[in-house]
């Protein structure tokens, strides 16, 4: 990004950047409750979830390299268990200021609201090792500044703003 643009533009370039990434999460989940053919009860529709993580300065390797080992392994797995229909990973292709700057951010696609809880369940069948597992896991928010979940409600556009 341009070291001479003002703090407000930096600011609308990562709000227009954010909102670009919810409405691919958001238009996937779409398609997938579109193609059931059928209008989902409120339980049932698809559950969208952001995570978002700022990794300390020089440390992006080796946090993605624990992320991959672990939670990437597990979403893998729910999605195998059918949990999880669909996930996307996201890196910047530029950086911003301190305040705004994010390393990774996963969108997630649940078959539902309870779909979302199984996490823990899949990893402790993944990972027989716990004690080695929750030693990386620790390492990986250490090497963590900043982190959000964030779920995404999809509204029609033409309604009244809710779901």
């Amino acid at each position: 990004m341009n070291s001479r643009m003002s703090p407000r533009s930096r600011l609308l370039v990562v709000a227009a950047f954010t909102l670009a990434i919810a409405l691919v999460g958001i238009s996937q989940a779409r398609g997938q409750q579109t193609s059931a053919g059928t209008a989902a009860s409120g339980a049932e529709k698809p559950y969208l979830v952001e995570w978002v993580y700022k990794v300390k300065w020089g440390y992006a390797d080796e946090f993605w390299q624990l992320f991959k080992k672990y939670q990437i392994a597990t979403l893998n797995r729910e999605k195998e268990l059918g949990y999880v229909t669909s996930y996307a990973v996201y890196r910047p292709g530029y950086h911003t200021g301190e305040d705004s700057r994010w390393e990774y951010r996963i969108v997630i696609t649940y078959k539902n609201i309870s779909s979302s809880g199984h996490g823990s369940e899949v990893e402790k069948q993944l990972f027989q090792d716990q004690a080695t597992m929750k030693r990386e896991e620790n390492r990986r928010w250490e090497l963590t500044e900043a982190h959000y979940d964030l779920p995404i409600h999809t509204i029609d556009p033409n309604g009244d703003g809710t779901e």
